[in-house]
């Protein structure tokens, strides 16, 4: 397997050179990354990941809920100050599914940017699969024909059907989204899911919303053919990266990029869908804020390793953050002259 682009342990001094930011708002978190470029990616200088929970109830009303509104904007506000206090080269913000699906998401980033300054982009699902790709590109083996790529969110769950060119390099073959997250299926679901039959269902759910992307692409005949590999990133993956290697605590650097057989996965599913909630509360892994998503998570990943029962899932704790500063840093590589620093490059 290629080496993975270097995603150095936050230094709090980035001396000379240009400096990025990128902020993902996804429909259960608030996730932001600060960088500076260095010869084999980039090393991080800053880093938040707060759960905000922004989509709480929008399947229900079709709307984001005003305390879900102002948890969000009091994150984003922390995010602003420390972004002000930096000299930024380039930044960028996203959000993605809950700010797509919602009535008023509009209406909430116009309110974000005028009480932070920070100007939020809505993204496609599409951009979502390309970004992902994009940072985690570096995962893929050269000796892979195929990969199917996956990330399981809180409101969606995107896939990339990915191929390697003449050159070596990824390209996307195709793009889906599904309008399932840990988020969706916990509030549909509820105590329920923690059942047996509950889980089922969230699994039989999701396996029906993958049939049109497969019979567009034929997946599973490519797997049968050989040379394809799953790879997953997402906070359900890593969690189960890390119960399958028996870590007592999660540690990043021995995850990502990881290889798991499909019979290492499945024994890590069954033994976090085997320790209850409670469990999940006390697990090292889990911990009490993100119980109630995990089996959620687990059964959006059960379906897929059902419909695509690939021999082998690369993890990979990287995403749309990384995505984002590593395009921003090839952009302005390319540029030929750079542009005046700024302060706040967010307010833009």
């Amino acid at each position: 397997m290629s080496e993975p682009a270097a995603l150095i342990p936050p230094h709090p001094s980035p001396g000379p050179g240009p400096v990025f930011a990128a902020l993902d708002l996804g429909t259960n978190n608030c996730r932001m990354l600060v960088a500076a470029p260095v010869a084999s990616g980039f090393r991080v200088l800053d880093s938040f990941n707060r759960i905000v929970r922004l989509g709480e109830g929008l399947h229900d009303t079709g709307r984001l809920s005003p305390p879900a509104m102002d948890r969000t904007i009091a994150a984003l506000g922390l995010c602003a100050a420390r972004l002000s206090r930096r000299k930024l080269r380039g930044v960028r913000a996203i959000a993605t599914e809950a700010c797509r699906r919602a009535a008023n998401g509009r209406e909430f980033l116009a309110r974000a940017r005028r009480e932070t300054g920070l100007a939020i982009d809505v993204i496609s699902s599409r951009e979502e699969a390309e970004l992902a790709l994009e940072s985690c590109a570096p995962l893929i083996a050269q000796e892979d024909r195929r990969v199917l790529l996956f990330d399981i969110g809180g409101g969606s769950t995107e896939f990339a059907w990915v191929r390697l060119g003449p050159d070596g390099k990824p390209e996307l073959a195709g793009a889906h989204s599904v309008p399932v997250g840990v988020v969706t299926l916990a509030e549909r679901f509820g105590d329920f899911g923690f059942t047996e039959p509950g889980f089922e269902a969230m699994v039989a759910d999701t396996a029906a919303r993958l049939a049109r992307f497969e019979a567009t692409h034929c997946i599973a005949h490519e797997i049968r053919q050989g040379g394809v590999r799953l790879l997953g990133t997402s906070g359900t993956v890593t969690t189960l990266a890390g119960v399958a290697l028996g870590l007592p605590r999660y540690r990043r650097p021995l995850v990502d990029g990881v290889v798991l057989t499909r019979e290492a996965a499945t024994i890590a599913l069954a033994t976090l869908r085997a320790i209850g909630r409670d469990g999940l509360e006390r697990h090292a892994c889990v911990g009490p804020g993100r119980a109630e998503l995990l089996l959620p998570g687990c059964a959006i990943f059960t379906a897929i390793l059902r419909h695509w029962p690939a021999p082998a899932l690369v993890v990979a704790d990287r995403g749309l953050r990384e995505g984002m500063l590593l395009r921003m840093m090839r952009a302005d590589r390319t540029r030929p002259a750079h542009p005046r620093t700024r302060p706040h490059g967010s307010c833009g």
